[in-house]
């Protein structure tokens, strides 16, 4: 026979969303969370590219790694820079464990600049995992010593006003190297002799770098201090600023981790823990499997330290009006 006082008790506590002591566990075992049975996952294009083949190796290391039984569907859109993909991603994904993105660093270096087709704040994304290279400003011999005498600028390949090549240009503000932009693809302004410096990332590095003939002369580092381990001989810019301009530093460091950031995968803000939890052990088979080829596809890392890098990445807002008015100032450029 059922206690009357007692089913009452649990009716009144259910309603105000409690549960009795001796219940909860029993119900948070009940509840546990899985994975869902089926994912999107929004890709930056072309079909075929870099990014695409990146979701897909992680997809499969999903289907097989994951301990319980888990179809990603791919759904490939936009150019390489990510903005299609993240905007579609800002305006549809449902916090639920049932949508992620691809997010690639051009587009939240397009987020930084103010490129008007950037309608998305990556700020509050969750990192899954990422895969991260470096970012190094390179030149021709060794970096001209900090403190000499005035010298003719040092002509440095900017690629566009709204990408990472303008965060090279500020560097070279902030270390107190006088510096002029010129426009154009920087690759090629660097074999045409037109740049004395340029930015390269991205994975094998020291590689490139031997067949540009360049010698790295700074990293654009993600924080203060850190040294890259692609290059770790090589000085972050933090280390060499003598500008007392936080604000800029802030950006110039964001645009840094912006330029490192090969892909990241994000769940929406406000996913609920466990799911956030469930999905970056989903994917500890692939972080092994990439760091056997972290050589060619940059350095695999988890959940925890591509949320380092992605804070980093979303400045606050005097860095982000800083970086914006030093565009405007430097380059004459702001977003239409």
């Amino acid at each position: 026979m059922t206690d009357a006082p007692a089913a009452s008790r649990r009716r009144l506590l259910a309603a105000l969303g409690l549960a009795p002591l001796g219940l909860a566990p029993l119900r948070r075992a009940h509840a546990q969370a899985l994975l869902p049975g089926s994912a999107t996952l929004l890709v930056p294009g072309p079909e075929g590219g870099a990014h695409a083949r990146w979701a897909e190796r992680l997809a499969q290391a999903i289907a097989t790694g994951a301990p319980t039984a888990v179809q990603v569907q791919a759904d490939v859109l936009g150019g390489a820079d990510g903005v299609t993909a993240a905007n579609r991603f800002a305006a549809e994904a449902a916090p639920d464990g049932r949508s992620l993105l691809v997010l690639a660093g051009a587009a939240a270096q397009a987020r930084l600049a103010g490129d008007s087709r950037a309608k998305f704040d990556h700020a509050g994304w969750l990192p899954v995992c990422a895969s991260l290279g470096c970012a190094v400003v390179a030149g021709r011999g060794p970096r001209p010593a900090l403190g000499a005498p005035a010298r003719p600028p040092v002509s440095v390949a900017v690629g566009g006003p709204e990408g990472s090549g303008a965060a090279a240009l500020l560097a070279f503000d902030l270390i107190g190297l006088a510096a002029l932009p010129v426009a154009g693809n920087p690759t090629q302004l660097w074999r045409e002799g037109r740049a004395q410096a340029l930015l390269l990332s991205g994975p094998a590095l020291p590689a490139r770098l031997a067949a540009l003939g360049a010698e790295p002369w700074f990293v654009l580092d993600p924080a203060t201090g850190e040294r890259d381990p692609t290059l770790p001989e090589v000085p972050p810019m933090a280390e060499l600023a003598t500008a007392q301009a936080p604000a800029l530093l802030g950006a110039c460091r964001a645009a840094g981790a912006a330029a490192r950031l090969l892909a990241g995968l994000v769940l929406p803000a406000l996913t609920p823990a466990d799911q956030v939890a469930l999905w970056r052990n989903a994917v500890q088979r692939w972080l092994e499997e990439e760091t056997r080829g972290s050589a060619l596809t940059g350095l695999a890392v988890p959940g925890a330290e591509a949320a380092a890098v992605m804070a980093v990445m979303s400045p606050g807002p005097e860095a982000v009006l800083a970086y914006r008015e030093w565009l405007l100032r430097r380059l004459g450029w702001q977003s239409p």
